[in-house]
């Protein structure tokens, strides 16, 4: 029995690069990136931050006030998955369906949990010597949040939860809603990914683990000098074939193949065998040649090891058929979202594969001689059959999506 097609229906998101699909598409396809300055003296270097939010009603449009104090305290996790989610759910003209309360599912990826609020706790505790914290810091703070308060937000009564695999964590979301839906448990899901990473606690963290790039995010280049943090979220609204078509859905493309692996190796060096087998697998689950002209949408982290381990993973998997694809690395544009990245990456690419426009590589100074790929650096337009989509997250985590047109 074949398994039903999953198809994309719609798409929200709010990133560095600005709030909604097109604003960030327009940025990305046009090649300008996000990473600036941070602002604050506490934590210097550069970042793809979010910009101030609007008020409630341009950010959560359709919501009124009540709706949103039942939902409690509002970490910035919540509030940038809520925002993406309201725009996807929208888009996909699925607002107030009936399908939504018992046939939908929700699933998030998060890398961590409420970082402003677990901080602002701590600080209250150990930095003030306050007895007490506020009495909202455990449900705003836990991983879970983003879930449950969209569950609530929109009345879905079916499976929400969230999935938790470093920056991997939003490609998995994906990948496990698509077997959802081929499985018959829910005609809809909405999946993707949040990431509120940018507190102090959170950016120290990641600068004494040696990976944060100090002037940008340059992927694959000579001279590239680590990763660079992003915040925000990218949420897709999927269907099954049957259900879109029956409500005369607009279609952006099909989510049709995902392959996972776990190097088992390091938690935090990337190996080739690992990375190539994910890949490997989302080409048999989606039944495309290695050898038909793909865009690869890469990891590209702009780090010391990321970047040769997935150049070496992709030589040693297409080998002479690399020629053929072009690859992409928009985390030089909206920085690393971590558990929302991948979801970002997959939205851009299926953009890109839609309009077959890949947006150019950021920041990059020339060939590295261990990265030897067919990068897009300018504007150009490429026809691929399929979009290729990698996450290679820490712990050796590994997932990829592949997207073909409607």
């Amino acid at each position: 029995m074949t398994a039903p097609r999953v198809l994309v229906t719609g798409m929200g998101c709010v990133s560095g690069l600005g709030r909604g699909v097109a604003e960030n598409w327009r940025r990305a396809r046009g090649g300008d990136g996000a990473i600036r300055a941070l602002l604050s003296p506490e934590a210097p270097g550069v970042a793809a931050w979010a910009q101030d939010p609007p008020g409630d009603e341009a950010r959560f449009p359709g919501v009124d006030a009540d709706r949103l104090r039942r939902l409690g305290r509002l970490d910035p996790l919540s509030a940038f998955a809520l925002e993406a989610a309201i725009e996807a759910v929208a888009d996909a003209g699925l607002d107030g369906h009936t399908s939504l309360a018992h046939r939908t599912a929700i699933l998030l990826g998060c890398g961590s949990g409420g970082n402003a609020t677990i901080e602002t706790a701590y600080e209250r505790l150990f930095g003030q010597r306050q007895a007490k914290v506020h009495p909202q810091t455990i449900p705003s703070s836990m991983i879970a949040a983003p879930a449950a308060h969209l569950s609530m937000l929109l009345g879905v009564h079916g499976p929400a939860f969230t999935l938790s695999s470093a920056c991997a964590s939003s490609a998995h979301a994906l990948g496990e809603a698509m077997h959802m839906i081929r499985a018959g448990r829910s005609d809809v899901v909405i999946a993707g990914g949040a990431e509120a990473c940018l507190t102090l606690g959170s950016l120290t963290g990641w600068r004494s683990l040696g990976v944060l790039a100090p002037d940008t995010c340059r992927p694959f280049s000579q001279d590239r000098k680590g990763m660079v943090l992003g915040e925000g979220a990218a949420v897709l609204v999927l269907e099954s074939e049957s259900h879109a078509l029956a409500r005369g859905a607009a279609v952006y493309g099909e989510l049709a193949g995902y392959g996972l692996s776990s190097d088992a190796g390091h938690m935090t060096a990337p190996d080739v065998a690992g990375i190539a087998a994910a890949i490997s697998a989302a080409h048999e689950d989606a039944g495309l040649a290695l050898d038909a002209p793909a865009l690869y949408s890469s990891h590209g982290t702009g780090t010391a090891l990321n970047d040769p381990a997935e150049t070496a993973a992709l030589q040693r998997l297409y080998g002479a058929s690399l020629a053929r694809h072009r690859v992409i690395a928009t985390k030089s544009a909206h920085g690393h979202m971590i558990g929302a990245t991948a979801a970002m990456e997959f939205m851009l690419g299926l953009l890109a594969l839609r309009e077959n426009t890949p947006p150019p590589v950021l920041n990059h100074l020339g060939p590295a001689p261990d990265c030897d790929l067919p990068l897009v650096l300018k504007p150009q337009p490429f026809e691929a059959e399929a979009l290729v989509s990698a996450s290679i997250a820490f712990g050796g985590l590994n997932a990829v999506l592949i997207g073909r047109r409607a």
